[in-house]
């Protein structure tokens, strides 16, 4: 039986002019380098092979010279396309200077046409991109003049606007793997993530080309566990071993059992961050991490919250995930980002995306980088510079809940806190909140008619998404209105009544946001709509453990009721409640009790179907019909 192990020149050595190259890796996390620098040198030393067109999702680089900036050499590369191109600005300067062809298509479009292509579909279909820079009516993701071929198109199918995406059939797979048997059989064991190994590699298999992959390891054919194997032989045509330089985890870790979920650390070591105004940002990000929620965390100043929420004891009653994957624990930052430290699962890209896509977050908290008085933002190109949408497309399109989060200027800005008080010491040189941005990444129009919730958070001052634009809607002690916001932004926000953002978030000591978060007054849950006759109880993240809480439900509902005066129509949002046994049958109770006397036409509406089972069989045997929905949407829809 012939090895398919080789070395890395032989593997490069089968790669032609003009090939279709899929490369693998996350960012900084599992980048397939040997084979990178293989062909780098290949083609400095024979100018071949030439031409090709590289396929990749989330931008494989070190933001310098590491990954695909490898590669980023003239003659090489004709053609692009990408998800995230932040980290590869060789390549981005390449596209942004007209030297090749480029695309910037959603980090998750792109995973899920790996495993398209690989069962035979022509393309992806798709809402995510709708209204964005990668609607054909707008830019179809074209990244210079140079390009004009058309990847994405618009279509109606089943009543719904969607958008149809396409990649060029691809023929050579760069992938990584821990450990490989003389057949090509592939184990992930010390990877931080799994990626789109086996979608890719089945991709390019099924279209006819080569796979190539890079592995830490060589063990003896047939010694790898069945289940060990995550891409079988059959898909790999060619094994190389790396040098440990060019095959770290990341590019931060040389290798760390906890970010491959071989072991878990204590996270009471992980120092807080600094008191600047990136963790006031932060901070006021946080309050809206809700119980039981399900959380994305974008690069750069999101990562702080997942510090603010480790710091303040809030990782156990939520879960926060990244977009590679990973869910549970704490997610990487720096040159960790995209692992995650003490994860409790970790998916396929493609797997976590279709969990995205399907509305499966609650929460998203992104950068801010330009937006303007529509809430459109841009996040993926400025100038020069080409950043790239990568998952921040699928995530803030998708998402129940974004947050948006940013400094309000940019370049130089200083602030300082005193005794609780903000105060702007220098403005930054570059506005935030202009006239009109460069490229819309998240679509402010599309997200209105939605109904999203949006906010948008700073260091002084928050707003908020509403259909007729921004709205101011808080304010940090010390600042001034006009000063220090409004002759600030190139456009006017809609300005009624802001509150004060809250004083905790501007002293130094911890905020105690585990006991607000999860002993939120049952009055503050109430919500009355005269002019709709409607009653809203938000119940999102309620525990009941016994009678007595019930007891207590009833009691401010109720008094509420009796203010009212007269029979309401009610909502109810039971995403994340919780009710333990002892406490069902007095809930079932409260809720014949309410229906008897004070509500008109009812609905509830809840994400987890444990749930709505568990609370509609409780309801249903009282003789009421309990009418819940999966959203809101439904639910007050069926009044």
């Amino acid at each position: 039986m012939k090895s398919k192990i080789v070395t890395a020149e032989q593997a490069i050595g089968l790669i032609h002019d003009g090939d279709v190259l899929v490369c693998s890796g996350f960012g900084v996390v599992g980048v397939p380098d040997e084979l990178l620098l293989a062909l780098q040198q290949r083609f400095e030393s024979t100018q071949s092979p030439r031409d090709l067109t590289l396929i990749f999702g989330g931008g494989p680089g070190d933001g310098k010279e590491q990954g695909i900036n490898r590669i980023a050499l003239d003659g090489l590369v004709q053609r692009a396309i990408g998800g995230h191109w932040g980290l590869v600005p060789k390549l981005g300067a390449m596209a942004m200077e007209n030297r090749i062809e480029a695309w910037n298509l959603p980090l998750g479009v792109i995973s899920h046409l790996y495993r398209d292509i690989a069962a035979g579909l022509p393309g992806n279909l798709s809402r995510v991109g709708l209204g964005t820079f990668v609607d054909p009516r707008l830019q179809g993701g074209k990244v210079n003049a140079r390009t004009t071929e058309e990847l994405v198109s618009v279509i109606e199918l089943a009543g719904q606007e969607l958008l149809f995406y396409r990649l060029p059939k691809p023929q050579v797979a760069f992938i990584r793997a821990s450990i490989a048997d003389p057949d090509g059989n592939l184990s992930i064991e010390r990877e931080a993530l799994t990626q789109d190994t086996l979608a890719i590699a089945m991709a390019v298999k099924n279209s006819g080309g080569i796979v190539i992959a890079q592995v830490e390891y060589l063990c003896e054919r047939a010694s790898l566990p069945a289940r060990q194997v995550k891409v079988p032989g059959i898909l790999v045509d060619c094994v190389v071993q790396a040098r440990p330089e060019y095959h770290m985890q990341t590019y931060g870790t040389s290798y760390h059992p906890a970010l491959s979920c071989q072991m878990r650390v204590p996270l009471d070591a992980l120092a807080p961050m600094p008191f600047d105004e990136r963790k006031i940002i932060a901070r006021r990000a946080a309050f809206e991490l809700m119980p039981n929620a399900v959380v994305n965390l974008g690069i750069g100043m999101p990562e702080g919250v997942a510090d603010i929420a480790n710091e303040e004891r809030l990782l156990s009653y939520m879960t926060l995930t990244a977009e590679p994957g990973v869910v549970g624990g704490v997610p990487g930052s720096g040159l960790n980002f995209g692992s995650s430290t003490n994860a409790t699962a970790q998916l396929d890209m493609n797997q976590q995306f279709d969990f995205y896509d399907g509305g499966g977050l609650d929460l998203a908290v992104l950068g801010l980088a330009e937006c303007d008085a529509r809430g459109n933002i841009n996040v993926s190109r400025f100038g020069p510079k080409l950043a790239g949408a990568g998952g921040f497309i699928n995530i803030t399109q998708n998402s129940r809940t974004v947050v948006f989060i940013g400094t309000f200027s940019a370049g130089g800005l200083k602030v300082a806190v005193q005794e609780g008080e903000l105060t702007i010491l220098q403005e930054g040189r570059h506005r935030k909140f202009v006239e009109a941005i460069e490229q819309v990444t998240f679509s402010g129009e599309y997200a209105a008619r939605l109904g999203k919730r949006v906010l948008y958070v700073t260091e002084r001052c928050v707003f908020a998404l509403t259909p007729e634009g921004l709205e101011l809607i808080e304010v940090a002690p010390g600042i001034d209105l006009e000063r220090d916001i409004l002759s600030q932004m190139a456009f006017r926000p809609i300005v009624r009544q802001p509150a004060l953002m809250d004083a905790r978030i501007f002293r130094p000591e911890p905020m105690g946001l585990k006991d607000s978060l999860l002993a939120i007054s049952l009055l503050e849950r109430i919500s009355w709509q005269p002019e709709r006759n409607r009653l809203f109880l938000n119940f999102q993240g309620l525990r009941l453990l016994s009678p007595k809480d019930a007891q207590d439900v009833q009691d401010a509902v109720e008094r509420q009721c009796q203010a009212i005066g007269h029979r309401v129509d009610v909502v109810v949002n039971y995403d994340g409640f919780e009710i333990l046994e002892p406490a069902l049958d007095a809930y079932a109770q409260v809720v014949e009790r309410m229906v008897e006397r004070y509500y008109g036409q009812v609905t509830r509406y809840s994400t987890s179907a444990f749930l709505r089972d568990k609370l509609g069989s409780a309801i249903r045997e009282r003789g009421l019909a309990p009418h819940i929905y999966e959203t809101r949407a439904e639910a007050e829809a069926a009044l």
